[in-house]
């Protein structure tokens, strides 16, 4: 708790929350704020996340939340229409396959569109923080070199810890929940470049529309929300995966195998990691060409989601053609060479 401003007691909104009540929008934003500002106590903190995570939080809680987040977001200054940025970013939670989001997010951006990568550190070792870092980015940009990297590159990383100062206070009790929290779903929702448009995978099947309903509330262009049979808070090319498809008004469910877009499904280990040396080494091999078999259909099949987000191509199909054609010419090594050039000059 903070003592140099008044502290706020949450009793009445956690009794609401023990009997199974929803919160409205004033309330969570009370709530919430409170938490931003360090006015409430860091066991009452763990209470709501608890009991949040037990019931799952609804879509207006989670609208409200992530309203709350984004009006204490560190941003990036840019002059790239934030209608036209793109995100690819996993709520965490899920198994790990090699931080496809990250390669998608450049193969997307060698197609030609921006994107601002959200993302963070991971509990395994390789989220798209360290894949990023290992790779020559200076994941640490100030918020100027990374809007121009977006410029300039057409792609730049927004690493969380810098950019959402106001969760400090709730960092410490999330780690000691060792459990995802409404916090993993936040995340992807308060972009800096306030990108709206995006792929964003979620670990529970249950939060697929709400999510999507979320990003509709808060103003999104479009979006795809996935989560696969097999787990995957992406989409997979090893199981069936769900896509909630966010069009205007319209939220969507769909389907999606990796046939349906002429790709093959292949076994999860041949898609998954050893560390973050291995990470890397597969990401670099398919950004250069020399990867050829799942790998490549795995960041293929996302990196399609992330160019139908941006609503230059009319299908998934079209997507994976877009994002092949930016591998082979080597259009997506670039942006990822121009990247590290730019972060570093910062």
């Amino acid at each position: 708790m903070n003592s140099d401003t008044e502290s706020w007691d949450a009793k009445e909104v956690l009794l609401a929350l023990f009997e199974g009540k929803h919160l409205d929008t004033p309330t969570t934003t009370d709530l919430f704020e409170a938490m931003m500002a360090g006015t409430i106590e860091s066991t009452q903190i763990a209470a709501v996340l608890t009991i949040l995570a037990l019931r799952g939080p609804e879509t207006e809680e989670l609208a409200a939340a992530a309203g709350v987040m984004r009006s204490h977001v560190t941003p990036i200054p840019t002059a790239v229409d934030p209608n036209s940025i793109v995100d690819t970013a996993g709520t965490g939670g899920a198994p790990k396959t090699f931080n496809v989001s990250t390669a998608a997010a450049i193969v997307a951006a060698g197609a030609g569109i921006p994107v601002a990568k959200h993302g963070n550190r991971s509990r395994t070792g390789r989220g798209s923080a360290e894949v990023l870092a290992d790779l020559g980015v200076d994941i640490d940009a100030l918020p100027e070199t990374q809007g121009r990297c977006l410029e300039e590159a057409g792609i730049c990383f927004c690493f969380a810890i810098h950019h959402h100062p106001a969760t400090k206070h709730v960092v410490p009790i999330r780690r000691s929940l060792g459990f995802p929290t409404i916090f993993n779903l936040l995340g992807p929702l308060t972009n800096p470049a306030a990108a709206t448009r995006q792929l964003l995978g979620v670990w529970d099947h249950r939060y697929g529309e709400r999510v999507a309903l979320a990003l509709r509330s808060l103003g999104s262009q479009r979006a795809l929300v996935a989560h696969s049979q097999d787990g995957l808070d992406e989409i997979s090319i090893s199981a069936p995966t769900t896509i909630w498809q966010l069009v205007g008004d319209r939220v969507e469910e769909q389907i999606l195998r990796p046939e349906d877009v002429g790709l093959k499904t292949h076994p999860i280990e041949t898609v998954t990691a050893r560390d973050l040396d291995h990470a890397t080494v597969l990401i670099r091999s398919v950004l250069d060409g020399t990867e050829k078999g799942p790998p490549l259909d795995m960041v293929l099949i996302n990196a399609a989601a992330a160019v139908l987000a941006s609503g230059t191509v009319e299908s998934l199909a079209e997507g994976v053609e877009r994002s092949r054609e930016a591998i082979e010419s080597g259009a997506a090594m670039s942006s990822l060479s121009r990247l590290c050039e730019v972060s570093q000059e910062g």
